[in-house]
């Protein structure tokens, strides 16, 4: 089965043992496949019965614009990611969503999802599971924003993405492809693109860590983990729980 393959399927296999079922609920869930360029805006905010997208290749992100102009980028979505799941659910979508690169997504509708939770109920839980992680995420990101240093807050994304990568196959303890500006990761960690420029410098420097030419290079992993504290405990992806 192709859905074997999708990264979705294995990211919710991180949390539990899908049946077939629950594979071909997720096939359904992947019959509106589409592409868009990069910086098309999939969901806007303010928006009222917009539908949700599996993300199957490219990167997009999650933000909110300021009265200012300014953006506050929430989060990056990777391949396996819902975009939008919030979308369907509320009556007005609070947060836009954008195509950072070209991506292949999956357009779901409300009633798709309904439907398919309530002939499998088994993957009703492991979506839940990754909601509750996305929210962990989130929670991660405010200590970044309030409490770590500049260096710190570096650290930390580029390897919890690290982790996120690796979940789906496309990352691992050495690094990853990544296609983020540092007015992405300003606008992510709440610095200028300057300071973003001089702290990536500065890792490098340190033997840490080096991006450049579109690529993630953890040179010290286990130093850039002591620097950022990092605890994998929180993206809760070590093997399933139900099976």
């Amino acid at each position: 089965m192709l859905i074997l393959q999708s990264p979705l399927t294995r990211k919710l296999s991180a949390f539990v043992a899908l049946s077939d079922v629950d594979l071909e609920t997720l096939a359904r869930f992947h019959r509106r496949r589409r592409s868009f360029l990069a910086k098309h805006e999939l969901i806007h905010e303010g928006q009222k019965n917009q539908t949700a997208f599996i993300l199957a290749e490219g990167w997009a992100c999650s933000y909110k614009m300021l009265s200012d102009g300014g953006r506050q980028i929430v989060d990056f979505q990777v391949p396996g990611d819902f975009l939008g799941l919030r979308s369907v659910l509320f009556r007005t979508t609070d947060h836009s969503v954008e195509a950072v690169t070209r991506i292949e997504a999956s357009e779901v509708l409300a009633s798709d999802i309904l439907d398919g939770f309530a002939n499998a109920p088994r993957l009703a839980t492991a979506v839940l599971w990754a909601a509750s992680r996305d929210e962990a995420m989130v929670v991660a990101h405010l200590v970044n924003l309030g409490r770590r240093s500049a260096e710190e807050r570096v650290a930390h994304f580029m390897l919890e993405l690290g982790a996120r990568l690796k979940l789906v196959g496309i990352g691992d303890k050495t690094g990853f492809d990544c296609p983020l500006t540092q007015y992405h990761l300003a606008d992510a960690l709440g610095l200028s693109a300057v300071h973003v420029n001089r702290v990536l410098r500065h890792l490098r420097e340190e033997g840490l860590l080096t991006f450049q030419q579109g690529r993630v290079y953890f040179d010290d992993f286990a130093g850039l983990v002591a620097l950022a504290c990092f605890d994998t405990d929180y993206l809760d992806q070590d093997g399933p729980l139900l099976r």
